[in-house]
């Protein structure tokens, strides 16, 4: 497949944030593959690598779930999660890195994702260096897709990384619930909300949030209030379900228009 170029910056101004930085600025790139080489397709190994670097856990006074490395100005860091994951408690939020250092978050107030369930945090880190995710186009039924995150293992009390693969089931036309369009037949646990969807070059492609067989059976409903038909749900509530990237860059490429302000490139 010859991707084309994404390239999405959104620019946040005025933050009021705790912050040791003066940043205030977001913005977001995407690249791609050069059109006369093949896509590079990376091994269980490197995917396992890569997800690890840019999956961190975000807690408040106890684990609340998994989040995203989406960007680095200065030595300011924004992350990407779902926005029930911070509704799970009350600030202050903390970010915990894969080198294990903790970091107390805010979340920037000028950035609005409607109906959709997600949120973003920052973090300042002077000294230490950290990846952040690459993105990709939004899979399509039958590519093969990759999980990240932190499961919560009750029985231990262990809350250890995973990476589990799996294949985009369905594609809806229009997106569910709080901006839920890509179902998957993945694995997803409670903890791993917020966490990245991976393509096999290791590309962010979505944000993880809405696992299969809720515990409820409520009829799926649209983000537009429509109510999807009983057969569409029974495929539904069959898989676990990703907020697509490509729809997090619209949002905030929308916040740099209704703004205005310098654009900035993203810094790894």
């Amino acid at each position: 497949m010859i991707w084309r170029i994404l390239k999405i910056v959104a620019c946040i101004g005025g933050l009021s944030m705790l912050l040791s930085s003066s940043a205030t600025s977001i913005s977001i790139s995407a690249g791609q593959s050069s059109i006369t080489q093949p896509p590079t397709l990376l091994s269980v190994e490197q995917l396992q690598e890569k997800a690890t670097a840019i999956t961190v856990k975000i807690l408040s006074t106890e684990f609340l779930g998994s989040g995203i490395l989406l960007n680095k100005q200065n030595s300011v860091y924004t992350v990407l999660t779902n926005a029930h994951v911070l509704r799970a408690d009350n600030p202050p939020y903390f970010i915990q890195t894969p080198d294990g250092e903790l970091y107390q978050a805010d979340v920037p107030k000028d950035v609005n994702f409607q109906k959709y369930d997600l949120a973003l945090l920052q973090f300042s880190s002077m000294k230490k260096v950290y990846p952040i995710a690459d993105f990709g186009a939004s899979p399509k039924a039958g590519d093969e897709v990759f999980v990240a995150g932190f499961p919560v293992q009750e029985e231990t009390e262990k809350i250890n990384f995973v990476l589990t693969s799996g294949k985009v089931s369905l594609v809806l036309e229009k997106a569910l619930e709080e901006g839920y369009k890509v179902g998957y037949t993945n694995v997803l646990e409670k903890g791993m909300s917020g966490g990245a969807l991976l393509n096999k070059r290791g590309e962010v492609v979505g944000v993880n949030g809405m696992h299969a067989y809720p515990l409820w059976d409520v009829p799926s409903m649209f983000i537009d209030g429509s109510q999807a038909e009983e057969k569409l749900h029974q495929q539904i509530v069959r898989l676990s379900w990703a907020v697509p990237m490509n729809k997090v860059m619209q949002i905030m490429g929308e916040s740099e228009e209704n703004q205005d302000c310098p654009l900035l490139n993203k810094t790894k």
